[in-house]
């Protein structure tokens, strides 16, 4: 019971902390230190006995790894982001989404975006590096409170993209070996959940930004913000090359290179946005420093959130907790929902959840004869759920690197879109299940 104590205590603590504003680098290590005291798990590795991690090795290991497999990725994600808004490209763009849609919707050229782009094979982390820039732009003309963004990124990326049929993203692959699916699975029931994610989500939020701007709130500049007048625009289909390069070449490259295609698809866009904006860059190489600077911070503070993630997964009260959720009664899928969903929020993990799960839910499954395919479609939908609290690594760089902004003000927005409408795109998927689709 202490351990429970302990994991649940860890997490409140972690979210406590993340939301009152603290820095993650700090609050991170010392929650997770609060869960292993409480589940007996040595400090030193001097303390631990043969075969057992201790917390710093347990922390270091979840810390580094995340590091080892990201870094170049947030690195080109970045900078990318940068020398589109350095070049003027980003509000090139914006500019002519603006003159074409109307400011009314903004924020729907940004969830699409977004949703191309996490379609189109870009790794959710980066998706939201590249289009921040044009998201700032464009809230600026709208004069929309900027606390916003966050949401407005998650929504396109992280809901009717990330888990649906077709989706090159991990989230839609994962089941495959373990229910011998196809990333098409329940393609029909996916397109009623995504149609509902995509217009619930955009009409709650455009009820949140007007109710925002009713009680007084506008779009508040920063020194950072690159606003001043510029005389002249790059053009805006010239600008739009370089996002189209990103989204094909890591589409071609997906299935040779798996994630390590962004890097080159990155890197072809930067290059893009060099080529055919260079006259109009103020310091390109001012530019690709700032986007250095601001991706080490972002997998700094997520590889801190991960390194929490890591130690909760060596307790025996985490496998206490994985045994109870997959080990539930009642129908398979809600049951396979229900520990999907818990495991991606000790995690803070999407991925983590059904790679978790599925190894112990798929064969006992598959032995009772449940639908693989709705199986699939409800695992996949389920791990993009409470994976998006606080302290997810998303949550955390999309809120805090990113955009610039606190837990406190921009999180209730995001938390809205990433985890409430996909909670009940999962219940809307289940009822079709039972109905027979």
């Amino acid at each position: 019971m202490l351990g429970i104590i302990g994991l649940i205590g860890g997490l409140a603590l972690l979210t406590v902390l993340v939301m009152r504003g603290m820095n993650l680098l700090i609050v991170a290590p010392i929650s997770a230190l609060f869960v292993a005291l409480l589940n007996g798990v040595p400090v030193f590795s001097q303390f631990a006995e043969k075969g057992q991690t201790d917390f710093i090795t347990g922390y270091m290991d979840g810390f580094s790894g995340f590091i080892t497999s990201w870094y170049l990725m947030f690195l080109t994600g970045a900078i990318f982001g940068k020398v589109m808004e350095d070049s003027g490209a980003a509000e090139s763009v914006s500019h002519w989404i603006i003159s074409k849609i109307g400011m009314k919707r903004a924020v729907l050229a940004i969830v699409l975006a977004c949703g191309v782009l996490t379609y189109g094979g870009v790794s959710l982390f980066v998706v939201a590096f590249a289009v921040y820039p044009m998201a700032v732009s464009l809230f600026k003309e709208s004069n929309y409170p900027r606390r916003f963004i966050p949401a407005a990124l998650a929504l396109g990326s992280t809901t009717f993209t990330m888990t649906s049929a077709g989706s090159p993203e991990i989230q839609n692959w994962i089941p495959i070996p373990y229910l011998h699916t196809s990333p098409y699975a329940a393609w029909e029931v996916s397109l009623v959940t995504a149609l509902f994610m995509l217009i619930a989500g955009y009409l709650w939020l455009m009820h949140m930004i007007k109710k925002a701007k009713r009680n007084g709130e506008v779009f508040i500049e920063r020194e950072n913000d690159q606003f001043e007048k510029r005389n002249h625009l790059p053009n805006p289909f010239l600008s739009m090359i370089p996002l189209f390069v990103v989204l094909i070449v890591s589409f071609l490259l997906h299935n040779v290179l798996e994630q390590s295609a962004l890097i080159i698809s990155l890197s072809s866009g930067i290059i893009a946005t060099w080529l055919l904006n260079r006259s109009y860059f103020r310091d390109f190489w001012k530019a690709v420093g700032k986007g250095t600077e601001g991706a080490l911070i972002a997998l700094g503070n997520t590889s801190a959130v991960v390194g929490f993630g890591s130690v909760a997964k060596i307790t025996p009260a985490f496998n206490d907790a994985i045994e109870y959720v997959t080990h539930l009664n009642g129908s398979p899928l809600i049951t396979g929902a229900i520990a999907v969903m818990v495991i991606a929020g000790l995690t803070g993990s999407s991925s983590g959840g059904q790679t978790i799960a599925l190894p112990i839910l798929a064969p006992h499954y598959i032995d009772m004869g449940v639908d693989t395919e709705a199986l699939h479609r409800t695992v996949a939908l389920s791990s993009g759920t409470l994976d998006s609290l606080p302290h997810g690594g998303y949550a955390v760089t999309t809120i805090r690197s990113i955009a610039g902004e606190t837990h406190k003000d921009a999180y209730p927005a995001f938390g809205a879109m990433t985890v409430l409408v996909p909670i009940a795109a999962v219940i809307i998927a289940i009822i079709l299940f039972t109905l027979g689709m």
